[in-house]
């Protein structure tokens, strides 16, 4: 029987693939922290993303941090799963030392246990993510293929939301983002699955580890925490609309993003497991289309059956970008992936979902005026 170790695998796409591999057959162990922001101030007793894990799992928890536990979970493994992170793309920008701490700081010590321990880990599987590209990928008509630099706060002050290239105006054309496309986040969270990614991609193969690599679009679907405002604005507008409250789009309502279901993630990351053709390698998971944040809006109120107010104020991030959305190429060629949920399907499952729960309490506001305060949010 193979054996699994997912650090974070009490997560939302941790817990969901830590059950599907023990559904077919695999020994699964988790190490994750149960961290109040993602599963509540009494995780044990009352987080349903760790309740939800199938009694036929150990777990240990623990920090991906804690040099010791890492060591006892490692032990006797043969495949390493690596989730375990901090995911808020504004957050990081003011808790910087924390988001590097767990995301860069763990990633090298789970490597560096791999390098200079016993083990027998084989190939090791790292979730990257969309943020590590910044803006996406554009086609010019003068220049071809070009990856536009991050908005400036003086362009967006001015309403001018949309990406462009310096000393031009003319109008670039969205494409999706390859794997080979320009690597240059614009947030402290990308920058630290940029470093996450390399380490893994740079160190594995030099100890006779097979890496692998996914790169995560926006992931979505039951089970993802309702509580949590820093991340997934599914959830947020989807909390907000439950109970009445006013939705605040950013920007124009037009910016972008790639929305994919968490069974198609989990059938990704496991053909990523189970392939070898999957080895050394980089790949995107998405759907491949982008969906506009208007759009999600008009969406989640048509699948409530409510109308909420909806404002869309010219409010912008530090650090947040204006598209991207996945090639899905490389990974359709090497390990045959294509998604199975289009967006309308899979939030259809979600909405249904989130009108069984109850409705949590919402700390959106405060986590923007933790922004504000810093000068991030505008």
């Amino acid at each position: 029987m193979i054996k699994v170790l997912i650090t974070g695998g009490a997560g939302f796409i941790g817990s969901n693939l830590a059950n599907t591999l023990v559904s077919k057959g695999y020994m699964v162990r988790v190490l994750d922290n149960l961290n109040p922001q993602i599963h509540g101030a009494n995780p044990i007793e009352t987080s349903p993303l760790f309740s939800s894990l199938s009694s036929q799992i150990e777990f240990i928890q623990a920090s991906v941090t804690d040099r010791k536990k890492l060591i006892e979970a490692i032990s006797g493994q043969d495949i390493l799963v690596h989730f375990a992170a901090e995911t808020g793309t504004g957050q990081s920008m003011y808790e910087i030392e924390r988001y590097s701490n767990i995301n860069i700081n763990g990633t090298a010590l789970i490597l560096d246990i791999l390098t200079n321990t016993p083990h027998q880990v084989k190939k090791m599987v790292v979730a990257s993510s969309r943020a590590i590209y910044g803006e996406g990928r554009y086609l010019s008509d003068s220049q071809g293929y070009v990856y536009p630099d991050h908005r400036s706060d003086a362009e967006m002050a001015q309403g001018n939301f949309e990406v462009t290239l310096p000393g031009t105006n003319a109008k670039l054309e969205l494409v999706p983002t390859d794997e080979d496309s320009k690597i240059h986040p614009s947030s402290v969270y990308g920058i630290t699955k940029q470093v996450q990614e390399q380490l893994v991609m740079t160190v594995c193969p030099a100890i006779g580890i097979a890496p692998v690599a996914f790169r995560y679009q926006n992931v979505y679907g039951p089970g993802q925490s309702l509580s949590n405002p820093y991340t997934g604005i599914l959830s947020i507008f989807s909390t907000r609309m439950l109970q009445g409250k006013s939705i605040n789009v950013f920007e124009d309502g037009l910016e972008s993003r790639d929305f994919v279901y968490i069974s198609d993630v989990v059938n990704a990351t496991i053909l990523g497991i189970e392939n070898e053709a999957a080895n050394g390698k980089v790949f995107n998971v998405g759907s491949g289309i982008p969906t506009t944040v208007i759009d999600v809006v008009r969406k989640l109120m048509r699948f409530y059956e409510v109308v909420v107010p909806v404002s869309i104020t010219g409010n912008y991030r530090l650090g947040d970008i204006r598209h991207n959305y996945a090639d899905l190429n490389r990974i359709q060629r090497f390990l045959g992936f294509t998604p199975e949920f289009s967006f309308d399907q899979g939030l259809e499952h979600f909405c249904k979902w989130v009108k069984a729960q109850s409705i949590q309490h919402d700390n959106y506001d405060l986590s923007l005026n933790e922004m504000k305060e810093r000068g991030l949010f505008k």
